[in-house]
Formats: C-alpha cells, sequence, structure tokens
C-alpha cells in the first residue's frame, strides 16, 4: 500500500518483524529548523527501498540519523528489529553502509585498506582475513586494481572499495548513499547487479539515489521525501502509477489531432515530432481514439504510456529531480 507522512496507527514498539528499518516521528532540527521533519519510514525486509528527495530535502541527515552518526532531535528508529541508539551495538555489525563517499589512507593500497578495515571488526577472524577480502575486491570488479595505492583511485574506483568494505563480513541490511556516484555506464551496470544479488541472498538494500532511472531498475520500493517531509512510499509500481497516464497518437495530422483532443478536455496537449501527446486524464482511451477516427484524423499508433517515477515525482513534488545530493 502507499501511504504519505501520517502517524502510523501502531507504536513503533509494535512495528511488524517484517521491517528492516522502521521509523516514528524522526526528527532533527538544525539551527531551529527541521530538515527531517516527522519522517516514518516502512522498509521492507528483503526489498530493495529507494530514498528520493529533491536536493536539499533532507535524505543523507536522515541516513545519519538511521546509523547512528548524529542525534535524532525527536522520533525513533528501529534497525532488524533494535531500537537506537540502546541497540546500536548489537545491530550495526550487520549493517553494511557507504555514506558520503568512503574515507580511507590514501597511501595504502585498497586491499590494505580492506585489511586493516577488516580489523576493527568485532570478529578479527584472521585465518581467513585474506580470503574475505579478497571476495570483497572481486565482487565489486576491484581485482585488477587491489594492490594499486588508494590516491591512484578515481572516484568510481573510490566508491567500489567504500562498498567492498560493506561486504567484507554478511549484512542483513545495506545502506547505501549514491554508490554510483562518479562510475561509468558499466560501472554503474555491475554494481546494479551487485545490489540486485544482495536482496536475492536475503539482504535488505536502502539506496539514496538522484539517478531516477536507475532506481526503476533496481528497486522494489521506494519512498519520496521532501523539505523533510514523507510525501508517499511503497511497492515501486504504486508510486509509478501516482503519476499521470498519458497519451501518444501517430498522426499525419497532428494540428487536427491536437484540436480534437484539446475539444475532448485532455490536458498538456502538445505536439512533437509527429505526435500529439496529452494527458488522458480518466478519459476511455477507447473513446478518444473514436473521436479522432469520426473527425477523419488517421492514426497510425495510438499508445498510452505508462507513468514513469520521473511523473510520480514531478506529480508530489512539482519539480524537477536534482542532479545533485
Amino acid at each position: 500500500m502507499t501511504a504519505t507522512a501520517t502517524e502510523p496507527e501502531m507504536p513503533l514498539q509494535d512495528a511488524p518483524a517484517d521491517l528492516a528499518i522502521a521509523t516514528k516521528g524522526l526528527t532533527k532540527r538544525l539551527s531551529g529548523v527541521a530538515v527531517v521533519d516527522g519522517l516514518d519510514l516502512a522498509v521492507p525486509r528483503g526489498s530493495v527501498f529507494g530514498f528520493l528527495g529533491p536536493n536539499g530535502s533532507g535524505k543523507t541527515t536522515t541516513i545519519r540519523m538511521l546509523l547512528g552518526l548524529i542525534a535524532p532531535s525527536a522520533g525513533e528508529v528501529r534497525l532488524l528489529g533494535q531500537r537506537l541508539p540502546s541497540g546500536g551495538s548489537a545491530v550495526l555489525p550487520d549493517v553494511g553502509a557507504l555514506v558520503e563517499g568512503p574515507a580511507f589512507y590514501p597511501w595504502l593500497s585498497g586491499r590494505d585498506n580492506l585489511a586493516r578495515y577488516d580489523r576493527v571488526g568485532r570478529d578479527s577472524r584472521r585465518a581467513d582475513r585474506g580470503a574475505r577480502v579478497d571476495s570483497a575486491l572481486e565482487r565489486v570488479g576491484l581485482s585488477a586494481a587491489a594492490g594499486k595505492r588508494y590516491r591512484a583511485y578515481s572516484l568510481g574506483m573510490r566508491q567500489r572499495l567504500g562498498l567492498a568494505a560493506a561486504l567484507l563480513r554478511p549484512r542483513r541490511l545495506f545502506v547505501l548513499d549514491e554508490p554510483t556516484n562518479g562510475m561509468d555506464p558499466q560501472g554503474t551496470r555491475e554494481i546494479r547487479h551487485l545490489i540486485r544479488d544482495l536482496a536475492a541472498e536475503g539482504g535488505t538494500v536502502f539506496l539514496s539515489s538522484h539517478l531516477l532511472g536507475e532506481i526503476e531498475q533496481v528497486c522494489t520500493h521506494a519512498a519520496i521525501i521532501n523539505l523533510g517531509r514523507l510525501l508517499t512510499q511503497g511497492p515501486l509500481h504504486e508510486l509509478q502509477a501516482l503519476g499521470p497516464v498519458r497519451l501518444r497518437v501517430e498522426t499525419d495530422d497532428v494540428v487536427g489531432a491536437a484540436a480534437v483532443l484539446q475539444r475532448l478536455g485532455l490536458l498538456d496537449v502538445a505536439q512533437r515530432d509527429g505526435s500529439v501527446l496529452a494527458g488522458l486524464d480518466g478519459r476511455v482511451p477507447e473513446d478518444v481514439c473514436r473521436a479522432l477516427v469520426l473527425d477523419g484524423i488517421g492514426v497510425r499508433e495510438f499508445v498510452q504510456e505508462r507513468p514513469s517515477l520521473e511523473d510520480a515525482f514531478v506529480s508530489l513534488t512539482g519539480e524537477g529531480f536534482d542532479v545533485a545530493r
């Protein structure tokens, strides 16, 4: 079900066990301004959950609160059933995270950085450290560059190494903030496959990204926030349905077709490259097609275009999507 930013019916301590992340009234105020305002998130276990919002909407601040990096001004957080901050020591080792770019020693190689990172884990497990490091590097496509110093890594390679650090140990929840930042199309595609694999292996992935096309390809659920408040959340197909259903008519008489659609009261009628586009706004497509034909308009193609996530985003926020966090 798609939900808006209203108070949940049950208190957070009674939140369903099938939620990997649950928040109630999560709020962060900076200088008296609520940058995150009463956020109620419900992230199902096993989902790939896209977290979307315009620039300055509070996405990264929310993620930092979820991970205990900053304290909320009000509200509650549960990760994998454990309430933060009291349950942090029990649950955070089960969470792999990449937030605002990774930080590593520039003079060490990728492999040595991961080995050092692994030593601070709850269980040192020296015997299989090398195998874990090599496996993580392979999963993110850095095996060939494992011996290079971190300072020589490109931005995309640094992002990959940050992901590798999150993969060193078995995790039940992954919180990833712009994981494909700086990557070329091939790298983006590889990370998309990796995210799908993590979910298929039983993990939950909470993914913040400004790339709507990537979100549509990889996510099962999503939430949209604006000005720190939750606008909607739910299965991706339900969010896409919030956007307007559009009609595309290909014809050799675009002027006449546009006039018919305007007469029928369709919204946002526009002519483009031998086609006429319009918002159906609840009209029956068969009736529209019949009216075109009866008016003598030759119709080569008549298509209802499925709303995209971008359509839903614009209809909810009234603005285009940000290109930077």
